[in-house]
């Protein structure tokens, strides 16, 4: 299972995203998309990259996907979507923080996987 951070401009980009996620990329999302803060996105991005952000985010949610982090970063790598988007790696310091985060932040509305309509 992998966490997956978004970053957008807009809700309707976030909604983009999570479709290309799964449409494109063929990963499951299992739940809700979680609402994450704009300062925590930007702020565990930044500390991923080593440097500082070209651009703040205005909207961010979390997502889990069924598939392993190195497969969902292989096919996240493959697609185009109208966001940022990061598979977060056990390996970084922050990782227990992100889970935390994701367990209390409230779900997206709006969302619902095209894969639940058969």
């Amino acid at each position: 299972m992998a966490l997956i951070l978004i970053r957008a401009d807009d809700n309707k980009k976030l909604l983009n995203a999570l479709a290309d996620l799964e449409r494109h990329a063929k990963l499951k999302i299992t739940g809700k998309p979680r609402i994450v803060s704009t300062n925590f996105a930007d702020k565990v991005v930044q500390n991923i990259i080593k440097q500082d952000l070209k651009s703040k985010s205005k909207k961010a949610v979390m997502v889990k996907v069924e598939e392993s982090t190195t497969h969902s970063i292989m096919q996240v790598k493959k697609i185009h979507p109208p966001a940022h988007l990061v598979v977060l790696s056990n390996e970084y310091k922050d990782y227990s923080e992100m889970e935390r985060v994701f367990k209390d932040s409230p779900p997206l509305k709006g969302y619902y996987s095209h894969k639940d309509r058969g």
